[in-house]
């Protein structure tokens, strides 16, 4: 038996109807006995005029953004969206009608977008910009059913955190400030660049800084260590003077000559370092904001040295155990 299109309901022994809201009521309309017939009524009845039949994915894309974007992600989310749909979305797939959008078209979508070079965690993005679009198209009920692939999302080898090393932290930690503060504050407290941006003095009480404003919208009291909570007791007012990252990170990159810093190499240099002196997950999990244990357990299956004594230490006892059952032995057969 064919599947009935999202939106459109069977009554046995009555055919098919849908139901519509127009100047503040619901009325259900029917649309005959025949499911063809039904969809083909159901487009004319619901869909005309909200989505012309012959639109494109172009203009799909811009209602999706003035609706959905707007209120389900945050600014920089929407500026970042914005900038994926214009340069990719729309000029692979802008020109096609979307009745006529298939799988095969999304599958031509993700090699054009690996031939332009595009890492594998950049087309992902760019493929969940399109998914998500085709969920929503088809929740609103512009199409019966979205022609997103199964399979179709690159598959992304698991990396470890980019952090710094000791020495690498310590000379980007003894930059002049207001440098070298900001980078001793990020690498002591794990914050996000727009956790850092938005952090005030008034913020600091009783040891910990309270972040507001975070990814997952919960407040979080972050600890200090005693150095930090030393530095801050001088400032007033934002804790941090600047709003580009790519802007600071060049100028801590001229100032200590090393070259690969990004900012957000503390966050994970912190949550290395947390687990290095025997911090918990669940610890760094509150920490960082974490919404799932998941994501912090990254952390956890990188600490390669932590791994090694900590095998050297079991390797070690098991070989005592060994050598006192062996001498016990022994002994046991000497004195018979």
């Amino acid at each position: 038996m064919p599947k009935i299109p999202k939106g459109i309901f069977k009554r046995e022994g009555r055919g098919y109807y849908c139901r519509i809201h127009a100047g503040g009521r619901e009325r259900w309309v029917a649309l005959g006995a025949n499911l063809p017939q039904a969809v083909r009524r159901f487009h004319q009845v619901k869909l005309a005029p909200n989505l012309p039949h012959r639109i494109t994915v172009a203009k799909l894309a811009r209602e999706w953004m003035k609706t959905y974007v707007l209120t389900a992600r945050g600014p920089y989310s929407q500026g970042q969206t914005e900038s994926r749909v214009d340069r990719f979305l729309v000029e692979f797939l802008g020109s096609i009608q979307v009745p006529r959008l298939s799988p095969e078209d999304l599958r031509r979508y993700r090699l054009w977008l690996e031939a332009k070079g595009l890492s594998a965690s950049t087309v992902k993005h760019v493929l969940s910009d399109a998914r998500c679009l085709l969920n929503w198209a088809e929740d609103a009920g512009f199409i019966d059913r979205s022609p997103f692939p199964k399979r179709l999302m690159p598959r992304l080898q698991e990396r470890p955190p980019d952090r710094l090393t000791d020495t690498e932290l310590e000379t980007v930690s003894g930059i002049p400030d207001p440098y070298g503060f900001v980078v001793r504050l990020s690498a002591g407290t794990g914050l996000r660049w727009g956790e850092l941006t938005r952090a005030e003095s008034r913020d600091v009480e009783g040891g910990v800084i309270l972040v507001h404003h975070t990814k997952s919208t919960k407040m979080r009291r972050v600890p200090l260590s005693g150095e930090l909570q030393e530095e801050l007791r001088t400032r007033i007012g934002k804790l941090v003077p600047y709003s580009s990252p790519g802007q600071f990170n060049t100028r801590v990159r001229i100032l200590s000559q090393v070259w690969r810093f990004h900012v957000h190499q503390l966050r994970h240099t912190f949550a290395c370092r947390w687990l290095e002196a025997g911090g918990s997950l669940a610890g760094l999990q509150q920490i960082l904001g974490h919404s799932t244990i998941v994501t912090t357990q990254r952390y956890g299956r990188i600490a390669d040295d932590l791994v090694r004594a900590e095998a050297a230490r079991v390797y070690a006892l098991q070989k005592s155990v060994a050598t006192t059952v062996a001498s016990e032995n022994g002994q046991s057969g000497n004195s018979l």
